[in-house]
């Protein structure tokens, strides 16, 4: 067995086997900075590396840390998973409503076994696709996924490697593809041991969250190939259609190619050599076209992207709420904006960011962008996490469904949406370092308490009873009105998929009337009308055949 690791810090490099009881000086560096050796060891043996005889530390493209961010890596063999999806090819992301889920919380078990135990479900909704919050090992055994440490090791307390990989192997068989939410703009503080190995942070740049990857400075090439390598692993190995980029807009790189480009040209090339598409998704908030454009016109060409003014448009309509970034929406004039090309902001001034912002997405179709009312960000991020379903009606709730799921982009849905969930999706973490936790925790209330929240009411991250309050509770799809809104959302889902037009590429034909004073909005799409009433009073509301009454806060669906 050979290992290798790129150490170009370190005088000499020792292989660390079992526990610790055996050690092996390894050869190095070359010129590159890469430590080797060749040793005989067992399958799934553990290992670890020792820099100038220093501690054990995991290895930086480990494969699976069973005793967390702090222990030894062990090996996996990807080659003797049986695999049962021979032949699969996903559907068209045009064609697909995505759901969004994470999979502490989605199922009682809380791991990727539990996630695979309730796909029924989502057949039945309709989807095409499913999003996984991230799954590399992060700290502790609950957690968003986006402070993980271990970009390469599928998360220990979901299932491990062969937990992800059975949880893909019953998506396809099922038909579902499988998205995951890959973080690479930044990684989390606990356990993250990169910076003793190598140059793989900088501090010529700074993001919210913490050290800015280098990706454009001195030693930067094998950073870049660290992550390139990642993405295309998980497509590989874990046989995953697609990717999301977390935050690209915290990226700096000022190369010649952008390291989201250099990803998703190797996505697209080993997909291409597989013989199944494989997408990538980017998460930005620069409104910028760039991210979706054809690499031969300068762009990125990623498949889509989320497009936060679309949801930000439809919620700030739907709840009112003028806090924060919803200082700069409200209107149905912007709505409807949206509705026709994702972006409300296309170079015009933002009086939230006191500048312009974004620029025209002209030529674009509306498929290269992610539509949703509700997605973990927008959730989560709230002081109380509450759901769509704890700021507005029910009927509210169905016009949104029906924006959503009849809207020119691809559709997604967060977990639980379908029903209208009551659980809250808060955030929750699970630092066993106590100094750690209680900065996370205290971070939290200082955030909350500039947007006038008293500290003891924002749930504490670290109290696993904020985790245990996030779950679904799958029972209560059953009772009103809960049942009636996941009813809703399958009828929209299957209307999707009977009317053509409806998942169209372009942002055509998209015809938006409204009148911002009686309150009411008209989406048509090919020969569907969604008619919205925003009024607390019924109204005949005008269509191309006359006019419908509408019952207040309620929507009709006419064609």
């Amino acid at each position: 067995m050979r290992f290798e690791v790129w150490a170009p810090r370190a005088r000499d490099v020792a292989l660390v086997l079992g526990e610790g009881d055996r050690r092996v000086p390894m050869a190095g560096p070359d010129e590159g900075g890469t430590f080797a050796a060749e040793v005989e060891v067992p399958a799934g043996a553990d290992y670890a590396f020792s820099l100038d005889g220093g501690p054990a530390r995991p290895d930086p493209r480990s494969p699976w840390q069973p005793s967390g961010v702090h222990g030894p890596s062990r090996l996996v063999d990807h080659a003797a998973f049986r695999w049962t999806d021979r032949g699969w090819v996903p559907p068209p992301l045009a064609e697909s409503v995505v759901y969004e889920l994470h999979v502490g919380t989605f199922s009682p078990e809380g791991t990727f076994d539990g996630a695979a135990a309730r796909l029924d479900h989502l057949v039945e909704l309709g989807v095409g696709a499913v999003e996984v919050m991230p799954v590399a090992e992060f700290p502790g055994r609950r957690g968003w996924g986006y402070d993980g440490v271990d970009l390469w090791a599928p998360h220990s307390a979901y299932g491990g490697p062969e937990g992800f990989k059975r949880l893909v192997d019953a998506c396809h068989g099922r038909g579902l593809a499988v998205v995951l939410d890959v973080v690479y703009n930044h990684l989390g503080p606990d356990g993250n041991y990169l910076r003793e190995f190598g140059p793989y942070f900088t501090d010529r740049y700074a993001t919210p969250w913490g050290e800015a990857v280098n990706f454009d400075g001195p030693d930067s090439d094998p950073v870049r190939a660290f992550v390139v390598d990642n993405a295309c692993m998980w497509v590989r190995d874990y046989h995953v259609d697609g990717l999301r980029l977390d935050a690209v807009h915290a990226i700096v790189d000022t190369s010649a190619i952008h390291i989201v480009e250099e990803i998703a040209a190797a996505v697209h090339a080993l997909a291409d050599g597989v013989g199944r598409p494989a997408w990538v998704v980017a998460e930005s908030d620069l409104n910028d076209p760039r991210v979706v454009r054809p690499a031969e016109r300068g762009g990125y060409a990623c498949d889509a992207q989320w497009s936060d003014d679309f949801h930000h448009a439809l919620h700030a309509v739907l709840t009112g709420e003028r806090d924060g970034y919803y200082a700069d929406f409200g209107s149905l004039a912007q709505l409807a904006k949206a509705l026709r090309q994702a972006w409300v902001y296309d170079g015009c001034h933002s009086g939230y960011r006191r500048r312009r912002h974004g620029r025209p997405p002209a030529g674009l179709a509306g498929t290269a962008f992610f539509g949703y009312l509700q997605n973990h960000d927008q959730v989560g991020n709230r002081a109380a996490g509450e759901r769509s379903s704890a700021l507005m009606s029910t009927g509210r709730l169905k016009i949104g469904a029906a924006v959503v799921l009849c809207a020119p982009f691809v559709p997604m849905l967060f977990q639980g949406e379908e029903w209208g969930a009551s659980t809250p999706f808060q955030y929750f973490t699970d630092h066993r370092d106590a100094e750690l936790g209680r900065a996370v925790s205290e971070g939290r209330r200082r955030e909350f308490a500039a947007f006038g929240w008293q500290p003891e009411d924002v749930p504490d991250p670290q109290d696993p009873a904020t985790f245990e309050r996030s779950r679904l509770d799958w029972d209560e799809r059953r009772r009103p009105p809960h049942d009636e809104v996941l009813e809703w959302h399958r009828h929209l889902v299957a209307l999707r998929r009977e009317v053509p037009a409806l998942a169209t590429e372009g942002l055509g034909p998209v015809d938006v009337r409204y009148d911002e004073d009686a309150r009411w909005l008209v989406l048509e799409r090919g020969p569907l009308s969604v008619v919205c009433n925003l009024a607390s009073h019924e109204q005949a509301i005008p269509v191309a055949e006359g006019s419908v009454t509408v019952p207040p806060d309620n929507v009709v669906i006419l064609g």
